[in-house]
Parts: C-alpha cells; structure tokens; sequence
C-alpha cells in the first residue's frame, strides 16, 4: 500500500516525531568518487527528517573504515542480481525485496551508476519509492534496454548535468537537476606542501600542471600529454603531474606513452591517492581533458576551484555546466593544439591562487547546497510539505 500510495499522492503529511528512514545503496566502497558522493550526503542530512542507513555488498575499500566511523547503520548485502533468465532473475528480485522490506525503509536512494534494474524492480516489490542518481553520459549500446528500464522502474532520476535531461530524459517528468558539491572547508587554498616539493624536487620558478582523473579512455590523457609535450619544447620550468588510479590497460599504456617521450621525466604518475589535498597544493594550473562523450558533474574540477586553481577543460557535457561563467578556460575536446594555447595562455598569466574561483564554487558547488537539494526532493517524494 505504501507504494500505491506514494504513485497516487495520496501518502500522510509527516508526523512531528516521525524521522523518515532513507537507505543509500551502492556496490561497494572500492571506487572512491561514488562512495565519497553517497557519504558527504548522508552524513549531512537533516536528523530532524531523515535518518540514513547504508547497504552494500562488503566492507573492503579505504572509504569502508568512513563508514563505520559515521557510526551510520549499515547493511552488507548484495543488492543487484543477476536477470538472465529473466524469470530466475524476478524470482531473486522478490528475495531481495524481503530484505528491504524487514528494514522497514521509506525511501531507497541508489548511487550504483551502472545501468541495473534489478534493484529498482525488488523495491517496486517491496513497496518502497527508489529513486536514482544518474553520474554518467553512458546511455546506448548494450546497456540501452538496461538503462530505460532502471528509469521507468525509478520514482525519480537525479540529473548531474543539463545534457542529461536533453539526451536521455526529455519526456521525463520525474527528474530533477542536482549538481554535485564539494566539501569547501577541507578543499581550500593553502601553501604549498613541502613534503611533496622536496619529494619531486619541484624548483621554486617551476609551474605545477595537475590532473586529477582515474585513467580510463574518457579522461583524454593521451591529448594532455600530447599538449605538454608541445608546451615543453617552448617551456622548460613545467611538471605534469596525472594522480589517479592507473592499474588499467589505458593507464599502464598511458604511462608507457609518457615514458617514451622526450619530455617524460617531467610527467609524473602518482597511483591512486586518498589524501590528494596536498596535490592541489603544489599545483599551478588544474586540468581535466575528458574527451567528447562527456561526464556528470566533475568532482575534481569543483575541489581544484574550491582550493583557488585556474582551471583548463573539455568543452562537453558536464564540465560545460561547471565553467558556464568561464568559457575561456574551455577548449574543444581532443584537440592538441587548443589544450596547448590555453595552457600557455596560464603559463604566461601565472596567476597565484585566484579566490574569485574559490567564491564560485561556495556559491554554487558547496556540499551544504547539494545536501540541501536532495533533501527537498525526499521530501517531495515522501510528502512533507
């Protein structure tokens, strides 16, 4: 009934000693960016309304000790299943609505972005809204019938950027536009770390380039390096420093192309780094050279502004979003030479940290506002107004 009730609008108003119980879903805490979106929100939602509670599949990850430090109820438990045969995949969804419905929850708030259904559908059992945020500009392909059906299933889509709502989600009524924020009192502009100046012995003229992006095809590597190696041969006082995870295929070819060049003891390849505050640090200008298909909402690009640093980046969907005011630290995706000139034109700048970027972000991207945002459409959802 509470589900019937919830499609027709006919739910209760919220009662003054009622907390509404709202379970964040995701595959695991491994991957960083996802677990860190799903606990900078649940760790900051009103207690007056909402009491969060997390379900995941193990307790592996860095993020997981996060967890449990949040002292936020948790559940291990595996919440998508396998839908082929498609028969045996309902028969296990109803198994796994059981076990949403012995949580007695309000309100499900999925942060697995892959295109799975079989999570909405076991809530759909259980009689309980389920609801979405769409990260990714993934959409066609194998995993088109897949994503149509994780929608049509959802009781709301949470949209990371405006192209989404274009290319995905035109005739959809049950989307909202929910950027994403950042923490701007860890991510504020500070002195460099010397730890890491004496560590890459970085001189004290030399201007600091940074990426921060998991090595994965859409992260355009492969084009900002070839742009430093063009900046190179006119600028000798530049470093490229690229942190993110790099034990993939695309990573380890990445490195190798960086290391056959004439300029690659200059571009260095941290790995995965959980403290990455210390990079913005000591970097000078910020890039993301994400190709043309696109992204949600680029977390790396808010925290680099937050932290002061001019930015450079793709001209695609999300990031688009993020630099609307700034378009021209936008270059056009893939492009050598164009990444090249806008670089030069920061080079030559040299501008120290630039806290009119820092003022941008705490009044559109501050983690406070997105929270805020998601609160309103639970409450929408669960009829509290």
């Amino acid at each position: 009934m509470h589900f019937i009730a919830y499609r027709y609008g006919m739910m209760p108003k919220i009662k003054a000693n009622k907390k509404w119980k709202i379970l964040f879903t995701i595959p695991n805490f491994d991957t960083a960016g996802s677990g860190k979106a799903l606990l900078n929100i649940c760790k900051r939602l009103d207690k007056k309304y909402f009491k969060p509670y997390i379900s995941c599949s193990h307790s592996k990850g860095y993020l997981f000790k996060e967890v449990i430090s949040s002292e936020i109820p948790f559940y291990l438990n595996d919440n998508q299943v396998e839908m082929k045969p498609r028969l045996k995949g309902a028969i296990k969804c109803y198994q796994l609505s059981k076990f949403f419905r012995k949580l007695n929850i309000d309100l499900i708030h999925s942060f697995h972005y892959g295109p799975d259904y079989s999570e909405a559908l076991a809530a759909n059992f259980a009689g309980i809204p389920w609801i979405y945020t769409k990260k990714n500009m993934n959409w066609g392909g194998s995993s088109k019938n897949g994503w149509k059906i994780r929608s049509m299933l959802s009781s709301h889509i949470l949209l990371q950027n405006r192209d989404m709502q274009k290319l995905f989600f035109k005739k959809y009524r049950k989307t909202s536009l929910v950027p994403r924020g950042v923490d701007t009192d860890e991510f504020y502009p500070m002195r460099k770390q010397l730890s890491l100046i004496r560590k890459h012995n970085i001189l004290e003229d030399e201007i600091v380039i940074l990426s921060v992006a998991n090595l994965s095809p859409v992260k355009g590597i492969d084009i900002l390096i070839k742009s430093f190696e063009k900046l190179s041969q006119k600028y000798k006082l530049i470093r490229l420093f690229i942190v993110g995870n790099k034990e993939s295929d695309y990573g380890r070819r990445m490195e190798k192309i960086a290391k056959d060049s004439p300029f690659g003891l200059k571009i260095h390849f941290t790995g995965k780094i959980y403290d990455v505050i210390g990079y913005y640090s000591i970097a000078d200008i910020f890039v993301l050279s994400t190709i043309k298909k696109g992204e949600g909402c680029p977390v790396s690009l808010l925290e680099a502004m937050s932290c002061g640093i001019p930015p450079v980046a793709s001209n695609v969907s999300g990031i688009k979003d993020v630099l609307d005011p700034f378009p021209e630290l936008l270059f056009s995706p893939g492009d050598v030479k164009s990444l090249a000139e806008k670089l030069e034109n920061l080079i030559i700048r040299k501008e120290d940290k630039n806290f009119f970027y820092r003022k941008y972000i705490l009044k559109k991207h501050d983690i406070n506002i997105e929270v805020k945002n998601h609160e309103k459409i639970y409450k929408k959802i669960l009829n509290l107004n």
